[in-house]
C-alpha cells in the first residue's frame, strides 16, 4: 500500500511537571473531597499534516513559553479557587480541557492543526482533551 501525501501527519509532543491542589466537589468524594496535591504533568501533542517555513511543526521554545506561563499559573494553587473552575468539579478532565483552552488562546503558530493536551495526575491515572486548531 502506498501512502500518500494527504496521509502524513507530524507529530511533536512537550512535557511539563507541577504540583498544584484541588478537591473534589461530587456528593460522597471520600478522601478526594479534602484539599489534596497531586503532582501532575502536562503533555502537550501537537499535529499537523506539513511542517512550517523552518522545518518546524510548532517551535518548542514557543511552546515552553506557553507552558512557563501556565505553569506560574496554576503550580501551588488550590484549582478549586481559580475562575476558570467556578461551578465546575476540578476533575482532570475538566482540568486538560481548561488548559488547552489558554493553550490555543496563546498559541501564535498556524501550523499545527490539532492539540491533545494529557494531565497526568500520578504514575496511573491520566486524562485528555483533544481539539482542531485554527479553523
Amino acid at each position: 500500500m502506498t501512502r500518500s501525501d494527504t496521509d502524513d501527519a507530524y507529530e511533536l509532543t512537550v512535557t511539563r511537571s507541577f504540583i498544584a491542589q484541588h478537591y473534589l466537589t461530587v456528593p460522597d468524594p471520600g478522601p478526594e473531597g479534602d484539599v489534596h496535591s497531586h503532582h501532575f504533568t502536562v503533555e502537550l501533542r501537537f499535529s499537523g499534516p506539513s511542517l512550517g517555513e523552518y522545518g518546524y511543526l510548532v517551535d518548542i521554545d514557543a511552546v515552553d513559553a506557553i507552558l512557563d506561563d501556565l505553569e506560574d499559573r496554576y503550580r501551588d494553587e488550590l484549582l478549586n479557587d481559580l475562575p476558570e473552575f467556578e461551578g465546575r468539579n476540578p476533575s482532570i478532565e475538566h482540568f486538560a480541557r481548561l488548559f488547552g483552552d489558554r493553550v490555543a488562546e496563546a498559541l501564535a503558530d498556524p501550523t499545527p492543526t490539532g492539540l491533545t493536551v494529557r494531565i497526568w495526575e500520578d504514575d496511573v491515572s491520566w486524562a485528555s482533551h483533544s481539539r482542531r486548531l485554527h479553523g
